[in-house]
């Protein structure tokens, strides 16, 4: 399983931008959840992370109040909410989590779940444009 990332593109500057991530495979639940970003020619940088319950996030000091990180469980679903884009905002935006996959124990008569752990994305790339 992995996970695909979508909504990025070209976005004039002021404008507002909603990123989504979702599993290849959807037997996988996401669990944690954290978006990255690595700007042009820079090393990737956290931006925000997500509980498997939503009730806790975090951010980075440099996107607090202007990024928001939200998940929809039912749609297995996490996402990135971007308002006032800025220039230096461009880059590959990247989806991290922990991967969840109930299965049925016949033998234990019980059920099981698998972990993949730190599993990424293959980036969605944002441009900003003045």
């Amino acid at each position: 399983a992995q996970l695909v990332e979508s909504g990025g593109g070209l976005v004039q500057v002021g404008n507002s931008l909603r990123l989504s991530c979702t599993v290849s495979e959807s037997t996988y639940t996401i669990e944690t959840a954290a978006w990255y970003r690595q700007p042009p020619g820079e090393e990737r940088e956290f931006l925000a992370t997500i509980s498997s319950d939503g009730r806790i996030t975090t951010y980075a000091n440099s996107v607090k109040g202007r990024f928001t990180i939200s998940r929809d469980n039912a749609a297995n679903t996490i996402y990135l909410q971007i308002a006032s884009l800025q220039p230096e905002d461009t880059g590959v935006y990247y989806c991290n989590a922990d991967l969840q996959e109930p299965w049925y124990n016949a033998a234990l008569e019980q059920w099981d779940s698998t972990s993949l752990n730190d599993v990424w994305g293959q980036g969605a790339r944002v441009t900003v444009s003045s």
